[in-house]
């Protein structure tokens, strides 16, 4: 464990012994944390092991996590943003004129803003089987009826950021995972602040593992190194809304570049101008919508807890990873499990991410 300054031990411990206790409750069997300000990492630890194998290899700072629906924010968003700047792609671009199945009365008027706002009418998933190639893919999006009248209400939507992604890589010239690869190198991350579109075969000893849900043809087995989405997998294993990897330094060190920018610290490159990330973070005009662009933003009922400020703003993903983001407080907090390798529901994790955010908000 690394903690910066003796007045900080009473959150660090309270959080060391939440984690500890989650773990023998069989929440997750593993988890890297890590919190800092836009100057420093304050506090970052290590818990448990990347299974409950008896055996397992304990969890260590460069354990690789599949951050799951964390890749929305950190790197289709960043994608689009960086497109905007490049004058590619607007946020008010209809997504008619990208994607040629997108067609009909009920859906013309939907446009970038709208897929990264989850404000499109797209439900959260497809009511069938995923299909196995691409093509079929935008079939299905395009063709599936939607819940409501875009831009009228925010229902989380899987299919958005899928559609999202597609959409970039018309406006891109080049495949997501591309893209994404070479926003991310914009950070100049260091040897331990790794964020992948892909595992190398030789990290995954170091890989958190995941066991696919019971609809995932790939049940029976687990998944080291490989997107645990089953259509992020049906999609070649890095889709607009899952796929990316990365160690809590890699989503940490992203977090610190976000986190000076929202604070009006930092001038870097888009999209990570503070332009480009203070308009990022506020809040949709939807109503009753808590989301922004890619990111979702404080509510009581958050998985932040209720001790940050109202200008935080942040995500999750269903294998047991959290981002939260403080500019207020000039904080962030990373938090990365693998719930989803034989541990507990999304709710005990939930209650989890609440507890530990409410002990390190003092931080």
């Amino acid at each position: 464990m690394v903690l910066v300054g003796r007045m900080n031990e009473s959150a660090a411990s309270a959080a060391e012994h939440l984690l500890r206790a989650a773990i023998e409750r069989r929440i997750f069997p593993g988890a890297v944390a890590e919190v800092g300000s836009s100057r420093q990492i304050l506090w970052q630890a290590s818990f448990g092991c990347l299974s409950f194998d008896e055996g397992a290899n304990a969890t260590r700072p460069d354990t690789l996590y599949d951050l799951a629906s964390l890749t929305k924010p950190i790197a289709t968003t960043s994608v689009a943003l960086k497109l905007e700047a490049e004058g590619r792609l607007a946020l008010d671009t209809r997504v008619s004129e990208m994607i040629s199945d997108w067609s009909g009365a009920d859906r013309s008027m939907v446009t970038v803003r709208h897929l990264l706002e989850h404000s499109s009418g797209l439900s959260a998933r497809l009511i069938d089987h995923p299909p196995q190639q691409r093509r079929a893919f935008v079939h299905d999006i395009c063709s599936i009826a939607l819940e409501y009248v875009p831009g009228t209400r925010s229902i989380y939507s899987d299919l958005g950021f899928i559609l999202l992604g597609f959409c970039c890589e018309q406006r891109g010239q080049t495949d997501l995972a591309a893209q994404a690869r070479s926003i991310l190198e914009l950070l100049r991350p260091a040897p331990d602040a790794e964020l992948l579109v892909t595992v190398p075969p030789d990290d995954r000893t170091r890989t958190a593992p995941t066991r696919p849900l019971a609809e995932d043809d790939r049940r029976g087995r687990r998944l080291t190194g490989e997107v645990h989405d089953n259509y992020a997998a049906a999609l070649g294993g890095f889709a607009g809304h899952a796929g990316l990897f990365g160690t809590a330094r890699g989503v940490g060190q992203f977090a610190q570049t976000i986190l000076a920018a929202a604070r009006g610290n930092l001038v870097g490159p888009p999209p990570f101008t503070a332009a480009d990330v203070q308009r990022s973070i506020i809040k949709s005009a939807v109503p009753g919508s808590s989301r922004a662009l890619g990111w979702d933003t404080m509510l009581p009922t958050s998985s932040c807890g209720s001790r940050l400020s109202t200008s935080a703003f942040g995500h999750v993903g269903f294998t047991g990873t959290s981002l939260w983001i403080d500019p207020m407080l000039d904080r962030y907090f990373v938090l990365l499990t693998n719930r989803v390798c034989d541990g507990g529901t999304s709710e005990e994790m939930q209650q989890v991410r609440r507890a530990f955010h409410d002990a390190l908000a003092s931080l």
